[in-house]
């Protein structure tokens, strides 16, 4: 207990550390016993839950998340996986039928010892028998007695759960041999927040959850090796490289279990993994925290795996500066689950391949620490505020530790945003994860949309501007859920700028930038230049005009809707800056004091960091 008061304290969050006035969420703390039968894949465990109802309304029901009834044939899940136009490929076969390839869902074709479930017995609420039913991946439940705002109660249950073979995520024996991967195995309780209770049947997309403290005791056959969430408590009884330095641990022979006890503070979720072939490898960096790396062992990868350790502590600690510290004093990446996926804690990634592969993945995994597992955004209803963000981190801190840097570590963000642009399949960024007509335009705006609006934000505000707002975003937001106007607050404190326009432009509309130079001509020893904003959304304009003596001056036009004029992105370049643009009007004139035969060139946005949906009309060239 001592251990883990220490552990918890460092943390100091309050749950209401919020700046928004009035802000509160709610609180769920575990107490978790699990036997894991390795033979049969099921697994039977006890669970006490102190639920906290820090909102102003009386709860007179609660839900619980039971995400492994999701790989069940029928399930909707599958449902999904058959009515979507482009399911994902790890979820499908794909077979013959006549002269036609057909993609079949592979939970439509898991038999009864293969299907993952979670069922709930003996639920009690402070020891009172509640009615509960079960539909599908949620379990609604009635209270026996109304939880009224600022107080506590405690649920009790027991539960079953069978490992599914893997599909998605979590589950058993996955394509690279990793027998246990344990994600969302447990019933969890729903996020009840000011939108009310956020109860998703899972489909496959991510997860939102309660922030509280874990106690998990998980017993299992001696010759399997865990890592997860959590520290260890008792590794020197464990062994297998979690003991203390000098430690020698002995296992009986007779004995045929490990209870290993992990306790986690302040997280909203509980993963973890197990196989027999498991190397363990610590790291230990220079900045407070213990990396852990767990990896089968197979000559073809030990190699890459040991390149990965340096690797990564050089990029948590990048991350660090560039956001804000870690807060917790463990990270583990361990191979297991069917591409790359973020957890409190940890991540489970694949573990073979090229090297470069397994640098990006973790890169990209390991950044969502700090935007799904410290900040935690609702994905369900502003996923690009996660994946975004951390394809933007990702980018950057690989191109920061790169041997050779590029000058856009972004780009295929945009080649990814333009190609959704030109498919006519965008939907605004505000849709519910799960309501997208089709995966890809769910992925792009995400992933590359999402990591645009902080390039276009750095366009709005200037970099200096951009790297103050991200590390204040975090320091005021951290373990709060924000929502999209956290982060726009955040942007028109740090520059002074009014912002709101372009979160209404960029994530509620599928508006797009597009500006032409429309036509370039001298008037009287100067030249009139005459631009068109095309696409809907305004933006201010940088322009650049290279002479033929070989000089260069630059212009800037402001939006007037910013109400603000940005930092000159140009050093040592001589900037001129011009009235503002009103978005009512289609076109813009001004004159460069020069003679037209004088210029070389004139480009709308020289340093390509507004995303314009067409920069072949960004260009005058003599």
């Amino acid at each position: 207990m001592k251990k883990l008061l220490l552990l918890l304290l460092p943390l100091g969050i309050s749950a209401q550390n919020n700046p928004n006035p009035g802000y509160w969420q709610q609180a769920a703390d575990y107490k978790m016993e699990v036997n894991m039968d390795v033979k049969t894949y099921q697994y039977k465990g006890k669970q006490t839950l102190v639920y906290t109802n820090n909102s102003p309304d009386t709860l007179k029901r609660v839900f619980f998340h039971l995400y492994n009834n999701a790989f069940q044939p029928n399930s909707p899940m599958d449902a999904r996986l058959k009515a979507i136009k482009d399911p994902d490929g790890r979820m499908v076969n794909r077979v013959k039928v006549g002269d036609k390839e057909v993609k079949e869902s592979r939970i439509s074709a898991l038999k009864p010892n293969e299907i993952g479930y979670l069922y709930v017995a003996n639920l009690k609420q402070d020891g009172v028998a509640v009615t509960n039913k079960r539909v599908s991946t949620i379990l609604e439940v009635d209270l026996a007695t109304p939880l009224l705002p600022k107080a506590s109660t405690t649920f009790t249950m027991d539960f079953d759960g069978q490992v599914p073979v893997q599909i998605r995520r979590s589950g058993r024996n996955n394509k690279e041999g990793i027998e246990l991967s344990m994600a969302q195995w447990y019933p969890k309780m729903a996020e009840y927040d000011i939108d009310g209770w956020q109860a998703d049947p899972y489909i496959a997309r991510e997860f939102h959850g309660v922030w509280g403290n874990f106690d998990v005791k998980i017993t299992i056959d001696k010759n399997y090796i865990l890592g997860g969430t959590g520290y260890l408590q008792n590794g020197n009884q464990i062994g297998y490289n979690y003991q203390d330095e000098g430690t020698k641990v002995i296992i009986p022979k007779k004995q045929k279990t490990l209870t290993w006890h992990f306790v986690a503070p302040k997280v909203h979720d509980f993963t973890w993994a197990a196989d027999k072939e498991y190397i363990h490898d610590v790291y230990k960096t220079n900045f407070g925290t213990t990396l852990h790396f767990l990896y089968q062992n197979e000559p073809a990868i030990i190699e890459n795996w040991k390149k990965l350790q340096p690797k990564t502590a050089q990029l948590m600690e990048l991350y660090n500066r560039t956001v804000g510290k870690y807060p917790y004093d463990q990270y583990s990446v361990i191979q297991g689950g069917d591409g790359g996926m973020e957890y409190a804690m940890c991540t489970l990634i694949v573990g073979t391949g090229e090297f470069e592969g397994l640098l990006g993945v973790t890169a990209h995994e390991m950044a969502h620490s700090w935007f799904q597992h410290v900040l935690a955004t609702n994905e369900a209803k502003h996923s690009w505020m996660d994946e975004g963000f951390t394809t933007w981190l990702e980018n950057y801190g690989m191109n920061e530790i790169a041997e050779k840097k590029v000058a856009n570590p972004h780009a295929d963000s945009y080649a990814g945003y333009l190609s959704l642009v030109k498919s006519g399949k965008e939907q605004p960024q505000g849709t519910h994860a799960d309501r997208y007509d089709e995966n890809r335009p769910y992925s792009i705006q995400a992933y590359s949309k999402g990591n645009l609006f902080l390039t276009q934000l750095e366009y709005l505000i200037g970099t200096e501007n951009l790297m103050k707002t991200l590390k204040r975003y975090f320091s005021e937001f951290k373990f709060t859920h924000p929502n999209p106007n956290d982060i726009r607050n955040v942007a028109e404190r740090v520059s002074g700028a009014n912002l709101d326009w372009f979160l209404t432009e960029w994530t509620k509309t599928t508006n797009t930038i597009d500006y032409n130079l429309k036509s370039v001509y001298s008037e009287a020893g100067t030249t009139k230049v005459i631009l068109e904003r095309i696409g809907r959304t305004p933006m201010p304009l940088d322009i650049a005009v290279v002479y033929e003596d070989g000089t260069t001056e630059s212009f800037y036009i402001p939006n007037t809707l910013m109400r603000w004029t940005k930092p000159n992105p140009f050093a040592n370049i001589k900037r001129t800056v011009l009235d503002g643009w009103d978005w009512a009007y289609p076109t813009y004139e001004f004159v460069i004091a020069k003679d037209k035969n004088t210029i070389k060139a004139i480009v709308i946005d020289p340093l390509e960091i507004m995303a314009d949906v067409n920069r072949t009309n960004n260009v005058y060239k003599k």
